[in-house]
């Protein structure tokens, strides 16, 4: 391939905003020159090196928008002490078809009993999956959502929180809210029905949601909307902090 030739193909590369098969045809010639590949075997490796490398690019850039946690994934998530039911339920919902029926998650428990790490990880698998996630603490979102309100910007922030696949709230209930705060959720949460998937938090059984919600009317409107498609991951199990700390008592005794 003459000087002239790989100047051209340099500029055409650029313009069609192919960087990796701009940066590999040369290598790629020789050695597809060494190997007698075909010219569409040569294309076909170009092709397939310019893919991967958008991919990879494409769930870096998705994690880092999605706020995850990264040091809450599947690796780090010890399912031997789940329950086989929240082991089956962690399959099921990593492989993302949820997302397709506009399925909320909904996970219950006493604190440290593992709810926002189940959450976490399986929001990783489905970046990997090229899905768009969001995760925020119920405490931040409310206050993001009354700025919103305030700015008459409400409807628009509703529109942009939709344009992910999913949105995870952590530790609903976890403050008490007050009317104000409790209008914007509810808001949120009739908003999203059936139009995208929730993935919840909560240390407060249902039974004990009229707090979050301050009277039964409300309450039992946001319950039936989170519930009517749902999957619910209940963690009557002991506290991993407490557990991992009372080992590290031990071992330094």
């Amino acid at each position: 391939m003459n000087v002239h030739t790989i100047r051209d193909l340099n500029t055409v590369l650029k313009q069609l905003h192919l960087p990796t098969v701009k940066s590999v045809f040369s290598d790629e010639a020789r050695m597809a020159e060494k190997e007698s590949l075909s010219y569409e075997e040569y294309l076909l490796v170009l092709m397939e090196q310019e893919r991967e490398i958008r991919w990879h690019n494409r769930i870096n850039r998705l994690l880092t928008a999605s706020r995850l946690p990264l040091e809450k994934n599947m690796d780090s998530l010890d399912r031997s002490r789940l329950p086989a039911m929240v082991n089956r339920h962690i399959d099921i919902l990593s492989d993302g078809s949820f997302l397709e029926r506009c399925e909320n998650v909904l996970a219950f428990g006493n604190p440290g009993s593992g709810k926002t790490h189940i959450l976490c990880a399986i929001g990783q698998e489905l970046v990997h999956l090229g899905k768009s996630v969001l995760f925020t603490t119920c405490s931040l979102l409310v206050q993001d959502l009354l700025k919103a309100k305030r700015d008459l910007e409400l409807k628009r922030m509703l529109k942009k929180l939709q344009k992910n696949d999913v949105l995870i709230i952590d530790d609903i209930g976890y403050v008490q809210q007050s009317r104000d705060e409790m209008e914007v959720l509810f808001t949120l949460l009739a908003d999203f029905y059936e139009r995208r998937s929730l993935m919840i938090t909560s240390n407060l059984a249902f039974s004990e949601w009229e707090k979050i919600f301050k009277d039964p009317m409300t309450t039992a409107a946001a319950i039936d909307r989170l519930v009517h498609h749902s999957i619910i991951i209940e963690l009557n199990v002991p506290s991993y902090r407490l557990e991992k700390s009372a080992e590290d008592h031990v071992e330094k005794g």
